[in-house]
């Protein structure tokens, strides 16, 4: 008896031990796929766009295609600062009660254009560094790469790990899926200047 409870005991213990709290292979491919798919929505949006094209405004206070681009560069570069900062932090899983947000919400959440938001002064186009829209696609690209990379590999705690800022609480892994819906999110915007009648045919 003695024996049997005291196997019992480090099974348990090795159980907890050996808890693997890594991603699913559901969950890999699920934030693979969307930033895969969604940085070529992005590259194939601008391609071939004329130096007319890519500066061509609905009006004034509206973003140009360039400037979406310049935009998607330096945000995507943010929150993944942003969220690496929080993963390389102790986990923080009593912040889980926070999250308000499916991993499907937050994508649906954040790709939709139907609610307005208003970059921080940061992350507008005019202030980044981006000289051209080679270089911030330069830019997305290899940070997209990075994190594609990342996703395939990591054996990190991301549901544990709670990010908290203006738009909510979200747990990392569900950051990855912030990052690739908010790409789409300004492809889209791209897509209705380029759909403009106004939008120059060359």
């Amino acid at each position: 008896m003695k024996k049997s409870s005291i196997l019992i005991v480090a099974l348990l213990l090795f159980g907890f031990t050996t808890k693997n709290s890594s991603l699913t292979d559901q969950e890999r491919k699920t934030a693979v796929d969307l930033l895969q798919q969604t940085e070529q929505g992005v590259i194939d949006a601008v391609a071939g766009l004329s130096d007319a094209q890519l500066n061509f405004k609905l009006a004034p206070d509206k973003w140009s295609v360039l400037e979406c681009v310049k935009h998607i560069a330096i945000t995507e570069q943010g929150l993944w600062q942003m969220t690496n900062g929080a993963i390389q932090q102790a986990a923080n899983p009593e912040k889980r009660s926070e999250i308000k947000a499916t991993d499907d919400q937050v994508i649906q959440m954040i790709e939709s254009r139907v609610q307005k938001v208003k970059t921080t002064p940061p992350l507008e186009p005019q202030n980044t560094p981006y000289k051209s829209l080679s270089e911030a696609l330069e830019s997305f690209k290899t940070n997209r790469a990075k994190l594609i990379e990342y996703v395939k590999s990591t054996n990190d705690d991301l549901r544990n790990h709670v990010v908290t800022f203006p738009p909510g609480s979200f747990d990392s892994y569900q950051m990855i899926l912030f990052i690739g819906a908010h790409s789409n999110r300004h492809t889209q915007q791209i897509e209705e200047v380029k759909a403009d009648p106004n939008f120059p045919k060359s």
